[in-house]
């Protein structure tokens, strides 16, 4: 009986720790999986956080963005009335000979050429560059219109139509460019550049239809009437040329210079010389005329002497003393 109730007892105590267990096990679960939960939470505020952030980031860009697409359709529209505004063949004049005259400074001295040239008969040439033997024209008009339309062409029939559009206005360009600024009788070379704005055009001009092999090409055309198509990179070197011709010219000018003015002091030495050497025959006669003093001097001295020595003998001191004061009084 005592053996069953122990028996009964454990079992009991058995079961409670089980139960014991097992509550403290749910509750630890329980509470990990809380603790999991909180920071799974925490997590997910961090990351409402972060997007609240981004999304006001990405509102503060779209501002950004919204300005600078504001800011390129004033560009767009300043460039447009830009392009409006250089459809004037006057203004757009303006700014290619700008252009040009900044080119023109950056190699040359403000003495060395000039903007805006005007002939007797009136022409005015976009700027002449002044070599020591003449007047180098540079005309910078372009038919850019014509040019336009050649590139936009949709079609090769159209471009042909354009090409030959384009041909005939740079024909005439250059026609111009012969008559009114090639002019020897006003100090001109008989020759002058017509500067083409860009490397597109003149290789357009110029490379392109050397390319298609034409019979007579723009540039044949050009040169035949002493015109010579110049794009800037050429120009350039062209000017870095004549910048180096007038520099040597500088140079020859002051060793001209240099001799004319050793010829000048030349010219001083010789007349000093003349001078010296006619100092030199006054005092050669003035040594002579010196030599011949002493000479007479010392033969007066001699005749003094004899003359005063016999009458010292005769006639003792006095008589000597007498007779040299006798002499030395005029008419005595």
């Amino acid at each position: 009986m005592n053996t069953l109730v122990v028996v009964g007892f454990v079992l009991v105590l058995l079961a409670l720790v089980g139960v014991v267990a097992a509550v403290l096990w749910a509750w630890l679960e329980t509470s990990r999986r809380l603790t999991a939960i909180s920071e799974k939470m925490v997590e997910g505020r961090e990351m409402q956080r972060g997007a609240t952030e981004s999304f006001g980031s990405i509102q503060r860009n779209l501002g950004q963005l919204t300005e600078v697409s504001r800011h390129m359709e004033r560009v767009g529209e300043e460039i447009a009335s830009l392009a409006d505004l250089l459809r004037a063949p006057k203004v757009r004049g303006g700014i290619g000979e700008f252009l040009l005259g900044d080119l023109l400074s950056q190699m040359l001295s403000p003495e060395q050429y000039a903007l805006g040239y005007s002939f007797r008969s009136g022409e005015r040439v976009d700027a002449v560059i002044r070599l020591h033997a003449g007047l180098v024209p540079v005309d910078s008009k372009f038919p850019l219109e014509s040019f336009q339309r050649l590139r936009s062409a949709p079609s090769e029939e159209e471009r042909g139509r354009f090409q030959r559009d384009f041909s005939r206005a740079v024909r005439k360009q250059v026609d111009d460019i012969s008559a009114k600024y090639i002019l020897p009788d006003e100090g001109t070379f008989d020759f002058a550049l017509m500067y083409l704005p860009a490397e597109s055009v003149y290789y357009e001009t110029i490379v392109q239809e050397e390319n298609f092999g034409r019979e007579s090409s723009l540039l044949t055309y050009a040169l035949d009437r002493h015109v010579i198509p110049v794009s800037p990179n050429s120009f350039f070197a062209y000017l870095q040329a004549i910048a180096l011709g007038l520099k040597g010219l500088q140079i020859e000018k002051g060793a001209k210079e240099i001799m004319q003015y050793l010829g000048r002091l030349r010219g001083d030495l010789d007349r000093f010389k003349e001078e010296y050497d006619t100092l030199g025959g006054h005092l050669e006669r003035a040594r002579k005329k010196y030599e011949d003093g002493s000479r007479a001097i010392s033969r007066f001295e001699e005749k003094l002497i004899q003359a005063t020595g016999p009458a010292n003998e005769a006639g003792g001191p006095e008589q000597g003393s007498s007779f040299v004061a006798g002499v030395s009084k005029p008419g005595g």
